[in-house]
């Protein structure tokens, strides 16, 4: 099968499109044919080993997965002999440790049925960001109806989602982003959106909800938004050093919440297969639509990743094999 395949930590220069082996997969794993892979943030940090901190996990030397790519949407091809959630020929969507790919292994905890109202480019672009969307708003936010939310970085990918969700979920929400992108994040549902290359994000406002996405304001200048009671989110990081990158407000904010009245959080989203089928349903409610900007070939995955790394995107972007 054709793939691309990283041997170092590095740019995008090192990435390359290779004949491989198929994979093989375990008792409790899916074989995915692949007809799109998302890609997000998370992309570029794993195939450039920044921070130094995800190392740990993804290994020390070099990438303990050579294919990079983790979103992923297709037809299941074969099943383990454990498996019994999903079936031959079934269009589904889920995470693998590998989707720049033909093919590709997912865990059966890591798979869900595909949304028929999406086309596989725009479903491989929900899993990732659409489950860290996901449990920022409802499990690490709380949001309620007619609460106020703030969505900084709006214009993204995790963003594009978490301000469906909110809306879903009967919220007032207002999102951050550039004045090119602000009719983007209004069509997403968002009822006022602050540019902030011209704006002070301060105007008074104080909401109950602010959920920051890949930024590095300062904690004070963040709490200084939220109600007395509020609820800070925090959502990556990008920027800071090259070891901890922009973690260290995450720690930061965990630390203080206790001590004071407003609640500081931070999320490290899980993958799983029942909250890809809670998004599936937003999307067959309705409520829930991935913002596709663009789709590349697989032979141009490394501008796909450097896209997305720009900070540019209007939305999500997919690979095709």
């Amino acid at each position: 099968m054709r793939a691309v395949h990283q041997h170092r930590y590095g740019g995008s220069e090192q990435l390359s499109l290779t004949d491989a082996p198929a994979p093989v997969p375990g008792p409790r794993d899916v074989l995915v044919s692949v007809r799109a892979a998302g890609v997000d943030r998370g992309t570029w940090h794993l195939m450039a080993g920044r921070p130094y901190a995800v190392r740990l996990a993804f290994g020390l030397r070099r990438p303990k997965y050579p294919v990079p790519g983790r979103d992923v949407a297709g037809v299941v091809t074969e099943v383990g002999e454990q498996v019994t959630a999903v079936a031959v020929g079934d269009e589904v969507i889920g995470t693998a440790d590998g989707s720049f790919a033909e093919l590709a292994v997912v865990q059966e905890a890591r798979v869900g049925r595909k949304p028929a109202a999406l086309s596989f480019e725009e479903a491989a672009v929900l899993p990732v960001s659409g489950l860290t969307a996901l449990q920022a708003i409802r499990a690490a936010g709380g949001v309620r109806s007619e609460d106020r939310v703030l969505v900084i970085g709006a214009s993204g990918g995790v963003g594009s989602y978490a301000v469906q969700i909110a809306v879903a979920q009967g919220a007032e929400v207002t999102g951050v982003a550039s004045g090119a992108k602000a009719d983007l994040v209004r069509s997403l549902g968002a009822t006022r959106v602050i540019d902030y290359t011209r704006d002070d994000l301060d105007d008074g406002t104080r909401y109950d909800v602010v959920l920051d996405i890949g930024g590095l304001r300062p904690l004070r200048q963040l709490r200084r938004l939220l109600t007395d009671t509020g609820t800070l989110v925090i959502v990556g990081g990008e920027g800071g050093d090259r070891w901890l990158g922009g973690t260290h407000r995450q720690l930061a904010a965990l630390a203080l919440s206790p001590f004071i009245r407003q609640r500081l959080t931070a999320l490290m989203s899980k993958e799983n297969a029942d909250d890809l089928g809670t998004l599936a349903q937003l999307v067959d409610d309705g409520h829930l639509r991935p913002a596709l900007e663009r789709t590349y070939a697989l032979h141009e995955a490394a501008k796909a990743i450097d896209h997305v790394a720009s900070g540019h995107a209007r939305g999500k972007v997919a690979v095709i094999p």
